[in-house]
């Protein structure tokens, strides 16, 4: 079911307006995550952020391929959350980008629907970062490893945004989880008080 925060409380609108960020959340083992069930939580409360969580509505991976499309317009910021795993999205991630994407709508001919629009991620890694580099354990980056996203999101004519990561998280205390979290949602507000439609985003926030 999707969450949303109001973009504004009680009282006169802001003299800008704001962008409306949408996290497509995605993780297949909820309930043993100490990291995504608090960055979770902060994004249903954070200002001008909805939340689909494709795991809780599609356990059967079933998209509503109309119904998330629709969400995908009504928004301006589209941002994928998860944990990485074995280098990649977890699988309902491909499968909504293979369901939802459609040549003719997202991308190809005629397909301008998500122009202009701004796309990024939102994800984590158990290793730290110096784990994702040549030299390290895993050989490649975490910009390498998250380029067919990128490539996704330039193909459908959108703004590719600095992926946001959280590294290192098998090693983090409650501390460290709640000081990221607190950072998470920051980040996703910051999103949504730029309200510049066709923008190319914030810089990159990398949190290790």
């Amino acid at each position: 079911m999707i969450t949303q925060r109001p973009s504004a409380g009680v009282g006169p609108a802001p003299p800008f307006l704001m962008s409306r960020v949408l996290v497509l959340f995605a993780h297949p083992a909820l309930e043993k995550s100490r990291v995504h069930r608090r960055l979770l939580h902060v994004a249903r409360g954070a200002r001008g952020v909805s939340v689909q969580d494709l795991y809780e509505e599609y356990p059967d991976f079933d998209v509503d391929v109309r119904r998330e499309q629709a969400l995908l317009l009504e928004h301006d910021v589209i941002l994928f959350q998860f944990p990485v795993y074995w280098y990649s999205a977890p699988a309902l991630v491909k499968q909504w980008e293979d369901l939802v994407l459609e040549h003719g709508w997202a991308y190809g001919s005629g397909g301008r629907q998500l122009e202009g629009k701004r796309m990024g991620v939102a994800v984590t890694t158990g290793g730290r970062a110096a784990a994702y580099t040549a030299q390290g354990l895993n050989r490649f980056t975490m910009d390498d490893f998250l380029r067919p996203i990128e490539q996704t999101a330039v193909l459908c004519r959108m703004r590719w945004l600095p992926p946001y990561l959280i590294q290192g998280t098998h090693l983090m205390d409650a501390a460290a989880i709640d000081e990221h979290a607190q950072a998470y949602r920051t980040h996703l507000e910051s999103l949504a008080a730029d309200g510049t439609t066709h923008g190319s985003g914030h810089g990159a926030a990398y949190v290790g």
